[in-house]
């Protein structure tokens, strides 16, 4: 059985990546977008991945530009909306999650999967959460 707060933590930083992979692939485009030049001039030996770039940028940070700051800005802004409409999901689903998917494994969106699998079995509040945050992440 899931502890609330870990289920918290779980759907606010492993459901993120459950986001639609266009929503995320527009996230990295224009990030890549409004900062080719300094990608290109300070992290191109940098490899992807777990945050490398974004730590080569803010390395960077004071010559950086102005369209490269703005383009950080807004994904960040973008992924923090996703993760407070999955946190919203994680408190009104909580107690469905520990009753329905307690055996299911955190991650890649299975948590999510389970719920909408079951959603004859999840509480009202938990299918309007789920449906409200359909409507905010398309």
């Amino acid at each position: 059985m899931y502890p609330k707060i870990k289920i918290m933590a779980l759907l606010a930083s492993l459901l993120v990546f459950s986001l639609p992979a266009s929503a995320l692939e527009d996230i990295v485009e224009s990030v890549a977008n409004g900062c080719d030049k300094e990608l290109s001039t300070y992290c191109k030996d940098v490899t992807p991945g777990e945050g490398r770039i974004l730590a080569c940028l803010f390395a960077h940070s004071d010559k950086i530009s102005g369209r490269c700051e703005y383009a950080v800005y807004d994904a960040a802004a973008q992924l923090e909306r996703a993760v407070s409409a999955l946190t919203f999901v994680a408190n009104e689903c909580g107690d469905d999650i520990e009753n329905i998917c307690a055996k299911v494994e955190a991650g890649e969106g299975r948590i999510l999967t389970c719920l909408k699998t079951n959603e004859d079995k999840v509480a009202k509040r938990c299918k309007q959460a789920m449906k409200d945050i359909d409507l905010q992440l398309n």
